[in-house]
């Protein structure tokens, strides 16, 4: 690939002093009146945050045995060296392939997958021989993040290393049902939405507010290219998606513990068809099972097949991957209120989430 990086020319005052003319025909001299090396960065500039985040971001590349692999990026999540990013940046690499970790000094580190959740997308990464000075990037509260808060997205777009975009919050709790095109299944999210600039290789890196707080991980964008969300080679249109870094932290600490993800669950098939009057219970499970799990929590709060859940809480469901969106924001063992249709009327029932553990 070739970058073609075209300078452009720059109008207007931009504090520069003019050297007289000399009554001989020298030459007229213009010179900067600062070095920009010189310049105070405020805290809470784009300038500072990126100087204070890049050294804890790394640009990885994974390969499978056979060869085929790609790039995307991934921050520094504890000082032990695990390293936090996407799920399908490193499936390549989980069963026997190449991984590797580039700091922005140039170090390069292998590393080993450690766990990976192919449902939420966020793997772990470990780095081998992890140097003893790591700096964790602090994280944030996404619960807290408003629209119209500015971001900053680090990552390595086409391979871009080290690039630093900025934008705005531009929307919450966004339903993204995102695949990297290869016929894997689909990852489901309630994503931070940004206008920051995310293009394929910015998948994994951090998504900071302008205090420098990882408040998720920048995971898709939307398409032009196939009209939906993903991964793919299509470029910015001011569209990208994070999943929340509360829901980050979470899925990463169970696969450093355990090396699996855990799911919660309502237990019942839901319809995965595009709608926008709610997630339907399906009349038939998955391989000819029971669409609703005999005992489980949606049996207990009395759903049914053919039900329409309309809301989680008081978050609107408008189909099956929102609410499998919403579902996957919470934990194991939460209590949800669950608003549904049967029979042309809307009931409420409150519901325990159960679990499940590992991908399926």
């Amino acid at each position: 690939m070739v970058a073609a990086l075209v300078a452009g020319g720059l109008g207007g005052s931009l504090g520069y002093t003019l050297a007289e003319e000399n009554d001989s025909g020298g030459s007229t001299t213009v010179s900067s009146s600062t070095s920009g090396g010189n310049v105070k960065r405020d805290p809470g500039t784009v300038a500072a945050v990126a100087a204070a985040a890049l050294p804890s971001t790394v640009t990885i590349e994974a390969a499978s045995s056979s060869g085929e692999g790609g790039t995307g990026t991934g921050f520094v999540f504890d000082k032990q060296g695990h390293i936090v990013t996407n799920n399908h940046v490193v499936a390549d690499a989980v069963d026997g392939g190449n991984l590797t970790a580039t700091f922005p000094n140039g170090k390069k580190y292998d590393a080993e997958v450690v766990g990976n959740a192919q449902g939420y997308d966020v793997a772990v990464i470990k780095l081998k021989n992890a140097p003893s000075d790591l700096k964790p990037l602090t994280l944030g509260n996404s619960d807290d993040v408003a629209v119209g808060d500015s971001t900053i997205a680090i990552g390595a777009p086409f391979g871009l290393s080290n690039t630093v975009t900025t934008g705005i919050i531009s929307a919450k709790n966004r339903p993204v049902a995102s695949s990297d095109g290869s016929g894997s299944k689909a990852s489901y999210m309630s994503a931070l939405q940004t206008d920051a600039s995310i293009n394929p290789g910015n998948s994994g890196g951090p998504l900071l507010d302008a205090q420098g707080n990882v408040i998720g991980i920048n995971s898709a964008i939307q398409s032009t290219s196939n009209g939906g969300f993903g991964t793919g080679q299509a470029g910015s249109i001011g569209l990208g998606f994070a999943i929340p870094i509360n829901q980050a932290k979470y899925v990463a600490q169970e696969l450093i513990e355990t090396g699996k993800p855990v799911y919660a669950k309502i237990g019942a098939s839901v319809s995965l068809e595009d709608s926008t009057n709610g997630a339907q219970i399906t009349e038939q499970g998955v391989g000819g099972t029971e669409p609703v799990d005999p005992g489980g929590p949606a049996d207990k709060a009395g759903l049914k097949p053919g039900d329409v859940i309309t809301k989680l809480d008081d978050r609107v469901i408008d189909s099956g991957p929102t609410l499998i969106g919403e579902i996957w924001t919470h934990k194991p063992g939460d209590e949800v209120t669950i608003t549904y249709e049967r029979g042309g009327k809307e009931h409420t029932t409150e519901l325990t989430l159960g679990s499940r553990v590992g991908d399926s």
